[in-house]
């Protein structure tokens, strides 16, 4: 019987339990609770990419017949319920109870099979080893018995050749003396006296020589064979290979995952061949310096962490940091090269909302950040949550994904407040929220911007009144650039870029002369507000005998003559309707409108034509006579 049968067994056992038990109540229970569970706190997400522009998902609102079925007439059920709790809790407990045991068992029988299959796919892979090299040293040996039934065979024709070529040599000596032998004998029986006397004198000369000839009557080579010892140490060292564990190959070292990361850890994972044996890995990391040079002179000083398993945890790094990291591999023949390097980055540190920079209206949010990062971060999110009347906080929280700046425009509802923070995020993961700001949607809210105001203004500590003193400054303390005004003592506050309806209030005494309106955000520095075509604004000038006003654009004013003096101007600025009008906001009183088509949008603007001071008041609800 296999793993897989024992686990079927097994689970057939519980099950046939388990059909004992009557669970339709804790049936009906489970399903309360998972529909109680839906209705729990939910996340919803908009997602920005590529721009600052966004989505709205709202949570659908939960039809779904009560459970109990109060909502569908049939409430006196109820104690019915009531009366069978402790039962049905009691079988909600046993059933989850054996619902767990049967999750241990399958994951213990699971971790089983898995164990089954590592070790069957080892001894598959062991048994290839010693076939390969069982095949390795019988070619070997083939090779070899090759080899040397060459040598003999060239060993035996060598010692052939030489015994033939004696046996020639041998040959032709007996020829020649028979033939000698012979020629003499006919000599000896010759009666001619004179021819005995002419042959024999020639005849002697031969047998002298042939005498004088040794013939070589040994032989010219040894019958034995020579048998030299087989050099069979590259066999003994492919047997003793099979006990032998090569040293492993360089491990790969995978690329970061997302989420992988906190702001001090890094989670890296490796991998290596399937047939090498590692006892141990070494991982070295360290982090990388903008200012390194090429050569790595000067680099900083590299750590290493001792692990067995194919991943570790790095602790105690550097928020938003690069680090290289490598790896080897040890067992007990040797150690593995290198890995090549790769970069990992911590998760960045949490951006810092800019207070100042940050403007509202009734529809929408513009949220500016820095990131306070050193190395750049992929993008950010923007989290929302809304605030009830009461000072909860909803369950609901809502996201802006993939923001690629600095900043994001949100749309949001009107008369709401919002708490909203900010996370940036690169390869590594999402970094802790920001601090939280509060934004309320009541009326459009925005700040100064110091950097356009003109050298003789002075800004309160809140950011909400400007103060134009009666001293002089000298030359030296007229520091100007390209953004701030030169010619009139102007300040302008945050770009108004969402369309609709704006408002805000100003408050002014009657003794100090000054500029109240919008503008463009190319409007002339060196030039008057109302002086030019990118400005409109309301103007007012002290006399000794009254106050004037003028409604300036273009340098040009309809005649309008007001009676009673404005402490608190109201200007209601709508983009959709093309108008810019004035009140009298504490009478309510209408004072002018201008109508414009804007091609772009505008920004608020003040300026102090005489000493004095000027308040300010936005983030407040349009009063109704404003809409006309």
């Amino acid at each position: 019987m296999d793993l897989t049968e024992i686990r079927g067994l097994r689970l057939d056992v519980i099950s046939e339990e388990g059909e004992h038990q009557d669970l339709s109540r804790g049936s009906t229970t489970m399903e309360m609770f998972n529909l109680a569970s839906d209705r729990a706190g939910r996340t919803l997400q908009r997602f920005s990419v590529g721009t600052n522009e966004s989505f709205r998902f709202e949570p659908c609102e939960d039809n779904s017949p009560s459970p109990t079925g109060a909502a569908d007439g049939y409430g006196d059920d109820d104690e019915v319920f009531k009366k069978g709790e402790p039962e049905v809790s009691d079988i909600v407990s046993i059933r989850n109870r054996l619902q767990g045991k049967v999750a241990e068992m399958e994951n213990f029988a699971g971790h089983l099979e898995e164990i089954f299959l590592t070790v069957e796919e080892n001894f598959g892979r062991q048994e290839q080893l010693l076939e390969q090299h069982y095949n390795d040293v019988l070619q070997t040996l083939s090779q070899r018995y090759d080899e040397r039934a060459s040598e003999l065979e060239e060993e035996k024709k060598s010692k052939l050749e030489s015994l033939y070529s004696q046996l020639l040599a041998c040959g032709q000596a007996l020829g020649n003396s028979k033939e000698l032998i012979e020629t003499a004998q006919e000599t000896y029986r010759s009666q001619d006296k004179r021819l005995f006397l002419k042959i024999f004198f020639s005849l002697l000369t031969r047998f002298e020589t042939f005498v004088k000839e040794d013939v070589d009557l040994t032989l010219s080579t040894s019958l034995e064979f020579n048998t030299p010892l087989a050099d069979l140490s590259d066999v003994t060292t492919m047997m003793e290979s099979i006990n032998i564990i090569p040293a492993p190959s360089a491990p790969v070292i995978n690329p970061q995952m997302p989420n992988s990361a906190t702001q001090t850890t890094l989670h890296v994972r490796w991998s290596l061949f399937s047939d090498d044996t590692v006892e141990f890995y070494e991982l070295y990391y360290r982090p990388v310096l903008e200012d390194m040079p090429a050569d790595g002179t000067g680099a900083p000083h590299e750590s290493r962490v001792k692990v067995k398993e194919t991943h570790c945890t790095v602790m105690d790094l550097l928020p938003n940091a690069q680090y290289e990291l490598w790896v080897t591999a040890t067992n007990t023949t040797g150690i593995s090269p290198a890995s090549e390097k790769a970069l990992y980055v911590t998760v960045p540190s949490p951006p810092v909302i800019k207070q100042r920079g940050c403007s509202s209206c009734p529809e929408a949010a513009l949220i500016r950040w820095e990131s306070g990062n050193t190395n750049p971060v992929d993008s950010y999110t923007v989290e929302l949550r809304e605030m009830g009347s009461d000072g909860t906080e909803s369950s609901i929280t809502e996201s802006i994904v993939a923001v690629p700046t600095c900043q994001c425009l949100i749309q949001l509802q009107t008369s709401r407040r919002y708490l909203i923070s900010v996370r940036a995020v690169n390869v590594g993961g999402p970094s802790e929220k920001s601090e939280v700001v509060t934004v309320s949607t009541t009326g459009t809210f925005f700040h100064l911007l110091e950097d356009t105001a003109h050298p003789c203004l002075s800004i309160s500590e809140d950011g909400f009144t400007i103060f134009y003193g009666d001293e002089e400054l000298p030359i030296s303390a007229l520091a100007l650039d390209d953004n701030t005004f030169t010619r009139c003592v102007a300040i302008l506050g945050d770009l108004i870029p969402v369309r609709g309806r704006h408002y805000w209030e100003v408050e002014v005494d009657d003794e100090t002369e000054f500029r109240i309106g919008v503008a463009y955000e190319d409007t002339e520095r060196n030039s008057y507000l109302g002086a030019n075509s990118s400005s409109w604004c309301m103007k007012h000038i002290r006399s000794p005998t009254r106050h004037k006003y003028e409604f300036l654009h273009n340098g040009q004013s309809p005649d309008l003559r007001i009676t009673v003096y404005p402490a608190r101007i109201g200007v209601a600025l709508d983009y959709d309707g093309g108008t810019l009008s004035f009140f009298n906001a504490n009478l309510g009183q209408h004072l002018h409108t201008f109508h414009c088509h804007f091609q772009n949008y505008v920004h608020p603007c003040f300026s102090l034509d005489s000493p004095g001071a000027l308040t300010v008041h936005n983030g407040i609800q349009a009063p109704e006579y404003t809409l006309i």
